[in-house]
């Protein structure tokens, strides 16, 4: 079987093919999205790393009465305090060192259009209030310059972070927070998309096979398949993409079989040598880190001892299967192995511990 022709490089069909999903978080994320693409209000979108905040920025742009104009972006982490000021408001000739010609900056690009603010929980308070002030009256001067210019951006804002509780501690103005959140949406990690997981693998699977020419689609194995749904996927989609493309790219067949979670895993790591200490015989204080690392290792203290036998085979349990998980890169038959349970039993035991885990 073939693959489709697609217009790759189309912004719409960019975030249509990759606002995949039929889980009900993100079902439910998609229709709050698609409500308030044609509000001209602010939007403010929550997330973690890797979610696709761009991306659900991207959708309420091309689903509202702007479509047709600009969409403009900038990453406010990217920037250092100094220059973001600039970078936002464009600055005159002669501003500062190195201020050659008049530049415009972003707000001005995306006259009629959206700006998207990438992590606006790193932009300095004295911009903040400049951003405020557009927002309120739509009119601000460049860096530099003293004549007003005015502008009608709709401004979508993304975080990873807490900006509520930044705003309650002083590092983010309340006044903006509360202009910038006329909706906020948060985006669904994918730990909460369970049912989404092989249905992303497979596109980003397809994706990467189709880059490299293959001429059939690639297939997830079994085992494929039991290690990513037992993945926690603290990076998200973006670590899920990079994961699934260097399968297919490492892969000798169609049949996709071995995932590698971590890259950085040294096949070598076994063979280092060990740090050699002084040559007197451990002292008090390193027999007590060498019983530390003991228990450590164990995963539980001695006050494991101490508790009901119910208490403690929890423990136990809980214990050996977060590190079975961990040392088989979440490969669920390799860690159901490791314990010498069937598959079926882990599932139950896995099951049992899953808000745990």
């Amino acid at each position: 079987m073939g693959f489709p022709d697609e217009d790759q490089n189309s912004p719409e069909n960019f975030s249509m093919s990759e606002a995949i999903g039929q889980s009900e978080a993100f079902l439910e994320f998609q229709e709050q999205v698609s409500a308030v693409a044609p509000i001209n209000r602010p939007v403010l979108i929550l997330g973690e790393r890797g979610t696709g905040k761009e991306l659900a920025a991207t959708r309420i742009h091309f689903l509202s009465k702007r479509w047709q104009k600009p969409f403009v972006t900038l990453n406010c982490s990217a920037l250092t305090p100094t220059l973001i000021g600039s970078e936002l408001f464009g600055h005159e000739k002669g501003a500062f060192t190195g201020a050659l010609v008049s530049q415009p900056g972003r707000f001005e690009k995306a006259s009629d259009g959206t700006l998207f603010l990438d992590e606006i929980g790193s932009i300095p308070m004295e911009v903040q209030e400049k951003i405020l002030r557009v927002v309120e009256y739509k009119s601000f001067e460049r860096v530099g310059g003293s004549t007003s210019l005015t502008v009608d951006v709709r401004i979508v804002a993304a975080a990873n972070v807490n900006l509520a509780l930044l705003a309650k501690t002083e590092r983010f103005k309340q006044d903006l927070l509360d202009r910038l959140s006329f909706e906020v949406i948060y985006v669904p990690p994918l730990r909460s998309r369970q049912e989404d997981i092989i249905v992303l693998s497979n596109h980003f699977a397809h994706r990467m096979a189709y880059e490299l020419g293959w001429p059939d689609m690639p297939v997830l194995t079994r085992s494929a398949v039991n290690a990513l749904e037992g993945y926690s996927w603290p990076g998200n989609i973006r670590e899920m993409k990079n994961v699934i493309e260097r399968a297919v790219y490492k892969s000798k067949s169609y049949k996709i079989s071995e995932i590698i979670f971590d890259p950085f895993v040294s096949p070598y790591s076994k063979y280092l040598e060990p740090v050699h200490v002084s040559n007197a015989s451990l002292c008090e204080e390193d027999a007590k880190a060498d019983s530390n690392r003991t228990e450590e290792k164990l995963g539980f203290s001695e006050s494991i001892y101490e508790k009901p036998v119910k208490d403690a085979v929890r423990e136990l349990e809980l214990t050996m299967l977060t590190n079975a998980l961990k040392k088989s890169q979440y490969n669920q038959k390799k860690a159901a192995i490791a314990l010498g349970l069937t598959y079926d039993q882990f599932r139950g035991l896995k099951k049992k511990y899953y808000n745990e885990l």
